[in-house]
């Protein structure tokens, strides 16, 4: 779901002109999405977007170049494998030990990931707790997080 509505973001602010963040959730309903402004505003920071003005004068959302954003999912990506120690699989949460202050970085480059079944993320000081939606989700994740290392 997560993935579907970044994506449809996207071709929303390629299509047309979105000055605000309540444009943006009326214009995610009209194509059956619900969504609260919290979540709106989250996607908006993962997919990085920005505003430019735009030939009208105006201010609109915008989606900054590719090639930046490869870079910052790899440097994300970078930080995770070094930053974790261990992970387990408790059922259908996910474990992670990280060094001393890396766990929200760990939440951060699991969530930019786009993992199936992921259900949220909580990170204290060292320690992340994965929730997915289910037993084999979290299974498979740990799978992931080992190819990941």
């Amino acid at each position: 779901m997560k993935s579907a509505r970044q994506t449809k973001i996207l071709e929303i602010i390629a299509s047309r002109d979105i000055e605000t963040q309540n444009q943006l959730i009326e214009a995610l309903e009209e194509c059956g999405f619900k969504s609260t402004q919290a979540t709106v505003s989250r996607d908006m920071r993962e997919l990085r977007l920005v505003k430019e003005l735009s030939d009208g004068g105006n201010y609109r959302y915008v989606c900054p170049g590719e090639p930046e954003q490869a870079d910052n999912a790899e440097k994300v990506r970078t930080i995770f494998r070094h930053s974790v120690k261990s992970y387990a699989c408790a059922q259908n949460l996910v474990v992670i030990k990280t060094l001393p202050g890396l766990a929200d970085a760990a939440c951060v480059a699991i969530e930019t990931l786009d993992v199936p079944g992921l259900v949220g993320t909580i990170a204290g000081d060292d320690t992340a707790f994965i929730a997915m939606s289910d037993n084999a989700h979290a299974e498979l994740f740990c799978k992931d997080i080992r190819n990941l290392m």
